[in-house]
């Protein structure tokens, strides 16, 4: 039996780490997507290939969710999208690093809603810390292993 290969999707208007998932991904020759809806420069290579979607709300991420299938790995910090690359069967990473599972999902839906009411009543300002170096090193190391992992599953 055959297994489709693994392919990778992302979440592309405001993620970090675009180039450090292009030079894994052409490590592991996976197909690689970039969805987001606006142009956007990308490496020119037949494993790489630019969807630009309609502006709009969770646009891209419904164009995600419908594409992604089990196995494959979907970079996004939108807890929804990751919630249904999950229900997917597939992997989903914050740029971060931070690996979304079955187990800590339903606590990244309930904290974002609390984060979202704080901030509409004033009680909070601003968003998530700035991106660092760390971060970077940390998605390059949850990226491999998700990767690894899922290609010891296939066989």
């Amino acid at each position: 039996m055959s297994r489709k290969p693994i392919e990778i999707f992302i979440d592309a208007d405001a993620c970090p780490v675009k180039d450090e998932v292009y030079k894994v991904a052409q490590r592991y020759g996976l197909k690689t997507w970039v969805v987001s809806n606006a142009f956007m420069m990308i490496p020119t290579s037949p494993m790489v290939e630019r969807v630009i979607v309609d502006a709009g709300p969770d646009v891209a991420d419904d164009w995600i969710a419908e594409h992604v299938a089990p196995g494959d790995v979907a970079i996004t910090n939108d807890i929804p999208l990751a919630e249904r690359v999950l229900q997917a069967s597939a992997h989903a990473i914050a740029p971060n690093g931070k690996l979304f599972t079955e187990d800590s999902i339903g606590s990244a839906i309930a904290q974002r809603a609390l984060m979202e009411q704080l901030r509409s009543t004033g009680d909070i300002f601003g968003g998530p810390k700035p991106f660092d170096r760390n971060d970077r090193s940390r998605f390059l190391q949850a990226l491999d292993e998700v990767i690894q992992k899922e290609r010891r599953r296939q066989r």
